[in-house]
């Protein structure tokens, strides 16, 4: 008789901090972000934020609330903490937080680290990494069935962006999948030009230019830690036809606590 091996389920980092950490205070507080007479549409891509709650939330439940829900979820975070692979993937196992697990789409993940020459199977990356796993709790509110395929990318090139964004829209073009860029903007600078600098971050974002988008925060050192998994989710937009991006909401943490001297710059975007 064949012996069942035990699923590894990764387990949350930072519920209790970013998030609440019980299943009914979390379902309540992500509820309060959420509109539920939100026009719901099919869409491609999204860039979604990824601070506490507190500060986020009314963001990223936005752009939750606007999407039809797939069978599927890429989500493509950036590295914060140095640790793994620079550009890592895992193909296995589950995800767990308050409101229950996440399995990975095994399959879908093996065929995206297989057409993509940077990435490298790595469960180090995402151990303690946030910006995945508070995407989670927005999805799993819905109660909707879905697997997922997390992606964590520390810093690259737009040849990597290229290889690694191709290969996810090659591996899913035909189903019914969304891919996730989890970034925050500008930190720590003053309201007026962190608004100045995200404008330009978003602005390239908006017209599906992944190469401009690197471009701009390079150009004027914007400190947007998900540029890279933006721009691989916009090279896997264009090669899937995506022709239309809509800014859903804007704001900072400024706008959340009434200090404007040091603001971290929030954006919500879908792509159709």
């Amino acid at each position: 008789m064949r012996k069942e091996v035990a699923m590894m389920v990764r387990q949350p980092v930072v519920a209790g901090q970013f998030y609440e950490g019980r299943s009914e205070e979390l379902r309540a507080q992500v509820k309060g972000y959420i509109d539920p007479k939100a026009k719901k549409v099919g869409v491609i891509g999204l860039l979604a934020p990824h601070a506490g709650f507190m500060f986020s939330g009314q963001v990223a439940g936005a752009v939750y609330s606007r999407i039809k829900f797939p069978a599927i979820f890429v989500i493509l975070g950036p590295n914060h903490t140095g640790r793994g692979r620079p550009w890592a993937i895992m193909t296995e196992g589950a995800w767990r937080t308050p409101l229950g697990n996440v399995e990975i789409d095994s399959d879908l993940a093996s065929k995206i680290v297989t057409g993509a020459k940077y990435l490298q199977e790595d469960d180090a990356a995402h151990s303690e990494e946030h910006s995945i796993e508070v995407q989670l709790p927005f999805l799993q509110y819905f109660g909707k069935e879905f697997k997922f395929v997390p992606i964590c990318l520390s810093h690259a090139d737009l040849e990597t962006c290229q290889d690694i964004g191709q290969a996810i829209a090659g591996s899913i073009k035909g189903k019914s999948v969304v891919i996730i860029a989890s970034s925050d903007l500008t930190h720590y600078e003053p309201q007026e030009q962190a608004n100045r600098k995200d404008k330009a971050a978003l602005d390239a974002v908006l017209t599906i230019d992944p190469e401009g988008l690197l471009r701009k925060v390079r150009e004027l050192d914007i400190s947007m830690c998900g540029a890279v998994p933006a721009a691989v989710m916009l090279v896997a937009a264009k090669a899937l036809g995506a022709k239309d991006a809509e800014l859903i909401k804007y704001m900072t943490s400024g706008d959340v606590i009434g200090d404007f001297r040091q603001v971290v710059g929030y954006g919500g975007v879908i792509i159709r």
